[in-house]
């Protein structure tokens, strides 16, 4: 009983310097944007916040969608056994650790609407009669390049989640109901799907986290254009404290976005929790 509590102790003794430290850095902060905070009355008429709102929402929806989607695949394709696949899963993960700055930057080059090579694609291809297309200064087609640029630098993050939360499962499962008779389908729909839930439960909030608080990507790629159709709520937040010079504003922003972040979080877990009983 002494040794196990002096192992308390010295647990606590690691663990309370990081604590201390997560503390000031994230204390600190909040205190300060709830402190400067200003103009919450304004916030249910804003059209330009539930604008960037909207536009949040459906670029967060999106790319996690995608994102889980192709990061799955992606998993169990690299989780098998093949020639070069230490190779293949190290070349998968470049465009993760490119810059995102960047990778917008190149994005934005693939978009150009005169020499662009996406538009020159659909040109060979015949799907346009012309290769100038102007992608960025529309709404709908600068959308989906935010969306497609940043399913490209995150969906290795994503199957990199995901490939761990696969190597936990047990492969007698697979070989028992191989035994049964189950096919590759049934048994990724009873054996794969639940026993990933946790895991795909983390990789959602981890994702849906950092696409919801998106900035330089879409500042790069679009400036939050074309008309404000792809603005996010962290450029809103950028151009209020630092176009507008109104800090109150931009604090209020920041908390609006906080609470939208743990809203969605715990959406995420509710329902994961509520399957998983």
């Amino acid at each position: 009983m002494r040794d196990e509590g002096a192992q308390v102790w010295i647990n606590w003794g690691f663990a309370v310097p990081a604590l201390a430290l997560m503390g000031l850095v994230n204390l600190i902060p909040i205190g300060q944007a709830f402190y400067f905070a200003d103009g919450f009355a304004a916030l249910p008429v804003d059209a330009r916040l539930i604008e960037s709102l909207k536009n949040t929402a459906v670029f967060t929806g999106l790319t996690v969608s995608l994102e889980l989607v192709l990061g799955l695949a992606m998993a169990m394709v690299l989780l098998k056994p093949f020639p070069g696949r230490g190779w293949v899963r190290a070349a998968v993960l470049i465009p993760w650790a490119l810059p995102t700055a960047i990778m917008a930057m190149a994005w934005q080059w693939i978009f150009n609407a005169e020499y662009g090579v996406m538009g020159d694609l659909f040109f060979r291809v015949g799907l346009v009669s012309s290769p100038q297309i102007a992608w960025l200064a529309k709404p709908g087609p600068a959308m989906a390049a935010c969306v497609l640029a940043d399913v490209w630098k995150t969906t290795p993050f994503m199957a990199l989640l995901l490939m761990s939360g696969l190597a936990t499962i047990p492969d007698d499962l697979y070989e028992a109901a191989e035994i049964d008779g189950a096919g590759s389908v049934r048994q990724f729909f009873v054996i794969t799907l639940p026993m990933l839930k946790p895991t795909i439960a983390l990789a959602v909030i981890f994702r849906a986290i950092q696409s919801f608080g998106v900035f330089d990507l879409v500042w790069v790629l679009t400036g939050g254009g074309p008309g404000g159709k792809t603005q996010m709520i962290a450029l809103y937040v950028y151009d209020t404290v630092y176009r507008y010079l109104d800090l109150g504003y931009g604090c209020a922003l920041t908390i609006v976005m906080a609470g939208c972040l743990l809203v969605m979080s715990g959406f995420v877990l509710l329902v994961t929790g509520r399957e998983e009983a």
